[in-house]
C-alpha cells in the first residue's frame, strides 16, 4: 500500500499592496504623492491642516491605508488641494512661506538651516544681450551697405524699376525680354512700336539655346 501523501505546506496568502508615498517643492508648494491605484473618491480621506496631513484610504482588501504626517513648516490649507488619479493620488500643499524645506516631517521646531527658496540658475556667457537692439542695427547696416558689381547693377535697375512711370516700367520689361536681357531701355517712346534687337556685349556672341 502506497503511503499517504503529506500535505505540501499552505500557500501564504498575497499581502496587501505596498503602498509609498514621495515629495518634491517648488518655490511655492510641497508636493506629497502616494503611490497606490485604482482609489475611489469615497474611499480617500484626505485632511490638511497647517502642521499636519492626514490620509487615510479603505483598500479592496478591506484594510485601511493611513499616512501622517507632522509637516516640518506651517502651509496654508485653504489654498492646498488633491487629486487623485489612476495610479497615484497627487497633494499639493502651499507653503506658507517661500522657504526652502530641507525635510517633509519635523518635529514641532523650526529648522535653523531652513532658507529661502532660490530658483536653480544657469550659467551664462556674461552680460543679457539686447537682441532687439541688435536686430535693429544689423538692419540699418545692411540697409546702409553699398552693393557692388552686378549687385550694385540689380539695385539700381531695381531702383528706376520700383520709380519709375507705367511706360518706363514697360519700357524696361519689353526691352529686356526681346533682347534677350541685352537691353534694358526706359525710353517708350523709342522702343514701344518695333522690337527690340539683340546687342551682346563686344567681343561676345549671342546664341540661343
Amino acid at each position: 500500500m502506497a503511503a499517504a501523501e503529506s500535505n505540501p505546506d499552505p500557500v501564504p496568502m498575497p499581502a496587501g499592496p505596498k503602498t509609498r508615498y514621495d515629495w518634491y517643492q517648488t518655490h511655492t508648494h510641497v508636493v506629497v504623492t502616494i503611490l497606490i491605484k485604482n482609489v475611489q473618491q469615497e474611499d480617500a480621506q484626505i485632511n490638511i491642516s497647517e502642521r499636519n496631513l492626514s490620509v487615510t484610504i479603505k483598500l479592496p482588501t478591506g484594510s485601511d491605508y493611513n499616512l501622517d504626517l507632522d509637516l516640518a513648516h506651517v502651509i496654508a490649507p485653504e489654498q492646498s488641494s488633491y487629486k487623485i488619479m489612476s495610479t497615484k493620488i497627487e497633494i499639493k500643499l502651499k507653503k506658507g512661506e517661500g522657504l526652502q524645506w530641507t525635510k517633509l516631517e519635523g518635529d514641532g521646531k523650526e529648522d535653523d538651516n531652513i532658507k529661502q527658496f532660490t530658483p536653480p540658475t544657469y550659467p551664462t556667457s556674461g552680460k543679457k544681450k539686447d537682441w532687439d537692439k541688435i536686430s535693429k542695427e544689423v538692419a540699418e547696416e545692411e540697409k546702409n551697405e553699398k552693393p557692388e558689381g552686378d549687385a550694385a547693377l540689380n539695385s539700381l535697375f531695381q531702383q528706376i524699376y520700383a520709380d519709375g512711370t507705367d511706360e518706363v516700367k514697360k519700357a524696361m520689361m519689353k526691352s529686356f525680354s526681346e533682347s534677350g536681357g541685352t537691353v534694358l531701355s526706359t525710353n517708350w517712346s523709342e522702343i514701344g512700336n518695333k522690337k527690340t534687337e539683340v546687342k551682346p556685349p563686344d567681343g561676345m556672341e549671342y546664341r540661343k539655346w
